[in-house]
């Protein structure tokens, strides 16, 4: 799965949509939701590699396809 910004992006701005409502200092908790955001994002990252490991047969290749954790 490619990374989907549009996704990031709307979920940025429903935390600062969520944070205008907010009467008290929430400047921690808008800290850690905007980095569960970009945490999430990044983990959706598709990493394609060409070489590296090798068989009998030669380089392998191929996509990784498992989220990050």
């Amino acid at each position: 799965m490619a990374l989907n910004k549009a996704q990031l992006a709307t979920e940025i701005k429903s935390i600062l949509d969520d944070m205008e409502t907010r009467t008290e200092d929430a400047k921690l908790e808008f800290a850690n939701r905007l980095a569960d955001a970009f945490d999430a994002y990044v983990k959706q990252m598709q990493i394609t590699y060409t070489t590296g490991l090798a068989t009998s047969t030669g380089p392998v290749t191929g996509v990784f396809n498992y989220v990050l954790s």
